[in-house]
């Protein structure tokens, strides 16, 4: 069978002829300039090899190829790119017909381009069950864009995806109870038929325990126009909240539920815009941070304003680098509130609490390190079953206005601690406020035989001394017998077989274990 010249070798003629044309005409310019580079048969033996190589050319669709060995090559400017994107994986949402300007709502588009990039080429799997996306980007492009409902993914099953570079506003219509960016599959009350089915495919094919993995929200500024929350991350593994601007939020600036390592870095999370000093401040609420779920961290965060600055009701999470001045603790407001009783594994360090404090109940494992209390913050320990176990508070620095405020409290409303084990409460720097602590270093001097310390001022336990060291040093050539006598209700009797002149040096402790 004859083959159709291909269009490759048609242009490919067409090319050579123009090439032999301007080899003849410049030749020819050459020539009449009296530049000649050829003689006149040279010249003309030249130019009838060029049109025999032309003619060679054309003849090629006399020539019979077998059809299996004709392959066409597509020109990649005839390729169609996916709807809605000008690069592989990378989905501009105003490509979508999203208005940046915030003037129309675009929950449509961007939920578009966020159900296209769950549908977009994979590359293998992250964990079981969790396909690789390989690094899809939803670009707001530097937009401000309105809209009324949650944004969420299609379906579960998905990893390695980023949205990021842009501005989200709430609707005056956004569900009172939802979230900007809300990852968790979708609920099926709220979905198109379409969707509900590549939810349900989604569902079928994914056999990870986990949502989503690796998805990273970065460089956005959230609007919840006091409609709500800003993020939510459900049930989802190794998710990075980097960068980001939440504000006017009511319910929770992030929320994090289940799952585990959420990292959450470089932000700042408050209710309204302020930068301290806030008449309005005592009506602040909702919380800026919730986390119900493990191995989280947040680093590096301000949390200006909320009535609650970081919920923690999971344990073994990481604070470092926290600023909290979302409301006062004379205004009833929290810094960071540790609910989960028993089970704390909780550790904050470097940070700053600025006018507020730290609740934790029932402490167990607890560590409160190289941070910074201002403005009469404190830590209040909570008893629910009067558990404090494996606590340390140590190395920080607090600063008071001289009103008699403990930098450590007890709240023994629910009953007293009971069951306190290896807590450390020492080597605090403390300015304006009074020393609390597990360990007590006084003296006293007198003339007789017996000598009394009281450490109820410093003490943070009461009732509650497992150790004592002492050193009587007598005065003049006396050298008395002496014995520690009594240690109840923080209070410490040696006393001696004679009366002597005699200074006392007595350090005590209540967290030893027994």
């Amino acid at each position: 069978m004859e083959a159709t010249l291909p269009k490759t070798a048609l242009i490919w003629s067409i090319f050579m002829g123009f090439c032999i044309f301007i080899v003849i005409h410049v030749y020819a310019e050459d020539s009449q300039m009296g530049y000649r580079q050829f003689s006149g048969g040279d010249y003309n033996d030249h130019l009838r090899k060029l049109q025999e190589f032309k003619a060679s050319l054309l003849r090629h669709d006399s020539i019979s190829v077998a059809p299996s060995s004709i392959v066409p090559s597509p020109s990649p400017s005839l390729i169609a790119p996916p709807t809605g994107s000008t690069s592989p994986r990378v989905y501009h949402v105003t490509s979508y017909g999203a208005d940046p300007t915030g003037s129309r709502d675009s929950t449509d588009a961007l939920a578009q381009a966020m159900a296209d990039a769950f549908r977009g080429p994979t590359e293998g799997f992250l964990i079981e069950g969790i396909a690789n996306l390989g690094g899809a980007q939803i670009d707001l492009e530097g937009g401000l864009y309105l809209i009324s409902r949650p944004l969420r993914l299609p379906g579960a099953g998905v990893g390695n995806l980023m949205i990021h570079g842009g501005t989200l506003r709430a609707s005056d219509d956004f569900p009172a109870e939802g979230y900007l960016i809300d990852l968790s599959p979708t609920s099926s009350g709220n979905m198109k038929e379409e969707t509900k089915k590549e939810s349900s495919m989604s569902a079928q094919l994914s056999s990870s325990s986990y949502n989503y993995e690796y998805i990273t929200l970065k460089d956005l500024l959230l609007d919840s126009n006091y409609r709500g929350g800003g993020i939510s991350v459900i049930n989802s593994l190794r998710t990075s909240i980097d960068n980001c601007y939440i504000t006017h939020f009511t319910t929770n600036g992030i929320l994090v539920q289940s799952g585990h390592e959420t990292y959450i870095r470089n932000s700042f999370l408050g209710q309204h815009i302020t930068a301290g000093g806030d008449h309005g401040e005592r009506n602040f609420s909702g919380t800026a941070i919730n986390l119900m779920g493990n191995d989280n961290a947040v680093t590096d965060v301000v949390i200006f304003s909320a009535a609650v600055g970081i919920m923690i009701s999971g344990p073994a999470n990481l604070l470092s680098g926290v600023h909290c001045y979302n409301k006062a603790t004379g205004f009833g407001g929290t810094g960071i509130y540790l609910r989960l009783p028993g089970l704390t594994q909780t550790r904050i360090v470097n940070s700053y609490m600025d006018y507020t404090g730290i609740v934790a109940e029932d402490p167990v494992q607890l560590d409160i390190s190289n941070s910074f209390f201002l403005g009469d913050a404190y830590i209040v320990l909570k008893s629910i079953k009067g558990v404090a176990n494996g606590v340390n508070i140590v190395n920080n620095m607090f600063s008071g206005f001289n009103k008699g405020i403990g930098i450590v409290q007890l709240d023994q409303t629910n009953g007293p601690f009971k069951d306190v084990e290896q807590v450390y409460v020492d080597r605090n720097n403390v300015r304006g406020m009074n020393i609390k602590g597990t360990v007590g270093r006084r003296s006293v001097q007198g003339n007789g035989s017996s000598w009394t310390v009281d450490f109820n001022p410093i003490l943070l336990f009461p009732n509650l001394i497992r150790h004592v060291q002492y050193t009587l040093r007598a005065g003049g050539n006396a050298f008395p017998n002496h014995a520690l006598r009594n240690m109840s209700n923080n209070r410490v009797v040696i006393e001696s077989n004679v009366a002597v002149p005699a200074s006392v040096f007595v350090t005590v402790d209540q967290g030893v274990a027994n």
